[in-house]
């Protein structure tokens, strides 16, 4: 594990947003030894985007400022929390290019001491034990308008509330009928103040500690106070926690830390058409909506991987999207531009026609003698008469040594339907009756003879001429505007290729009652393609950018050399320039 390097120094310098300022001001005034940051997900799900925001800025400022980030798991809820959503996450921070300082912490290895705290503040007056049910306590909060009721064991005495709890802690109560309460004020106006819960009855095994403990601390008890133990200084976390910061300040300060940490509240990355709530991703997973936590659909840090995004793609839009207070929309596009510029100079290129239509070159034996004269200095190309196949050597790149492979030419391609139309609309720059040269990709100028339609009027084959004296150059006064992409019939290979939109098709998802009503239908399309040969031996998870068609990658699940799959990452070009 390794934490990536920078792109480039001075760049980390410029980054100035209101958490970057807070933490230089304590750094200039020697406020701590030194800045310790976390991110402390809860295992109840696989990571998403609006998680890649926060994993870049905790572990990004620690490094920024010569600090640590610690990996905590915040996992106080065993009948929501799974071993492979622990794994995954630490995959997903890892691939993102960070690593974490020590090993990865667990909120429940602090169990032991959460107890005791929990019969400290007993034992000073500021908790006790509710037997009220769960629909009293929730009746008794009140509401915005109303203040909440006090239980009828608010005012019990220390040493009841100690007998009670240690009853809870032996199994002497069932889930939902005791729960350990702060005793704060049924008054607040902040709902989070009125004697929030801080343990209930759960007999539930967990994962890490086995069957240990039938009471487990909630949320916003042991987050904080994992905090504290941990020296963070600097506790970054989404706005919606705003209304959380009081009790995390109330905990910390009745426990008696010196140094207790600070709550930071930065606004929560929202992408439109795009869903981050684990709670409703999970509900695809469960209902197959989508094919797994790791659907290329997904916005999932898994799906985006599997798609092919790239971690200095994911890096760079989150730089872009930057640090705020104010909650907003980002556009979709400004993610796709920053995973497109990863991509560029990074990709090898190839030739997939995505909806084949054939092409006969009638003339195919007559230009191959002529090529054999010939024999252009400017092209490197062998002959494989058995196979009567024109093996054309192309580099990987155009810009970038990305060394060579060799392209079929045979008499039999294919063109991609789109590129030959017998009614051009207007603007039209392809094939037509009226338009009826081209060049190929690499290879020759085309002219097409002759077009055959099925019943139905649809172009089916094109009969075709090439011509012997442009491969590879353009002779004086020759000129053929437009080129087109192509891949030989016979040497060419089936491969299934993904095709994405969006998975939702309004643009908040999260306003939508019911996911079901926002899905795209179009999310996913299938096609059933052709591709050069060179690029269904690669390994599983290699990019590519297919010329003319956009950038996609061989699945990493499912794509082999028998049967080549690849998912679109994402179009070749937008016209979107971020601000």
């Amino acid at each position: 594990m390794s934490e990536h390097s920078s792109n480039n120094a001075q760049k980390d310098e410029q980054k100035n947003d209101f958490i970057r300022n807070i933490i230089r001001d304590d750094v200039n005034a020697q406020k701590y030894q030194q800045i310790v940051t976390r991110f402390p997900p809860e295992p109840n799900g696989y990571l998403h985007l609006g998680h890649v925001k926060s994993i870049c800025l905790n572990f990004g400022v620690a490094k920024e400022f010569g600090g640590i980030c610690h990996l905590r798991y915040d996992d106080t809820n065993p009948t929501a929390e799974k071993q492979d959503y622990i794994d995954n996450i630490k995959n997903d921070v890892q691939w993102l290019g960070f690593d974490w300082a020590g090993e990865a912490l667990h909120a429940s290895s602090y169990f032991d001491q959460l107890y005791v705290w929990a019969v400290q503040l007993i034992e000073q007056g500021d908790a006790y034990v509710d037997l009220q049910t769960p629909e009293q306590i929730k009746e008794n909060r009140g509401s915005f308008n109303e203040a909440g009721k006090p239980s009828p064991q608010r005012d019990a005495s220390v040493a009841d509330n100690s007998a009670l709890f240690e009853d809870m802690k032996n199994g002497k109560y069932a889930d939902g009928t005791a729960v350990l309460r702060a005793k704060i004020d049924m008054t607040d106006a902040n709902m989070n103040m009125r004697d929030p819960i801080i343990y209930r009855v759960m007999h539930q095994e967990h994962h890490q500690t086995g069957d240990k403990w039938c009471i487990y601390p909630m949320y916003d008890f042991a987050h904080p106070l994992s905090d504290a133990l941990e020296g963070i200084t600097h506790s970054l976390c989404t706005l919606e926690f705003e209304d959380h910061r009081p009790f995390y300040d109330w905990i910390v300060n009745k426990i008696g830390f010196e140094q207790p940490p600070h709550q930071y509240e930065f606004s929560r990355l929202n992408v439109d058409h795009t869903l981050t709530s684990k709670r409703k991703l999970k509900q695809l997973v469960d209902e197959a909506i989508v094919d797994g936590w790791d659907d290329p659909r997904m916005p999932t840090v898994a799906g985006m991987r599997r798609r092919g995004y790239t971690p200095e793609g994911l890096r760079d839009f989150c730089d872009r999207v930057g640090v705020s207070k104010a909650d907003g929309v980002t556009d979709m596009r400004l993610l796709e531009f920053s995973i497109r510029q990863s991509l560029d100079n990074t990709t090898a290129r190839g030739m997939a026609v995505l909806k084949p239509l054939k092409v006969t070159i009638t003339n195919f034996s007559d230009a191959v003698s002529q090529w054999k004269m010939l024999k252009a200095d400017s092209v490197n190309a062998r002959f494989d008469a058995e196979a009567q196949t024109l093996w054309l050597t192309q580099p990987n790149h155009p810009n970038i040594d990305m060394g060579e492979r060799e392209i079929p030419f045979t008499e039999t391609l294919y063109i991609d339907k789109g590129d030959y139309e017998i009614e051009p609309p207007a603007g039209y720059k392809r094939l037509s009756p009226e338009k009826p040269e081209i060049r190929l990709r690499n290879t020759y100028v085309l002219a097409v003879t002759e077009h055959i339609t099925d019943d139905s009027g649809n172009v089916v084959e094109l009969k075709a001429t090439i011509d012997p004296t442009t491969l590879g150059q353009n002779p004086e006064g020759r000129k053929v505007k437009g080129v087109i992409h192509w891949v030989s019939a016979s040497q060419g290979i089936p491969a299934t290729v993904r095709l994405y939109e969006p998975l939702f098709s309004v643009e908040d998802p999260s306003n939508v009652s019911d996911v079901h009503q926002a899905l795209n239908p179009n999310s996913l399309t299938k096609l059933n393609a052709v591709v050069e040969p060179s690029l269904v031996n690669a390994d599983a998870g290699t990019r590519f950018q297919f010329e003319r068609e956009g950038y996609f990658i061989s699945d990493s699940e499912e794509h082999s050399s028998d049967q080549p799959v690849f998912n679109q990452i994402v179009s070749l070009r937008d016209s979107y320039k971020p601000a």
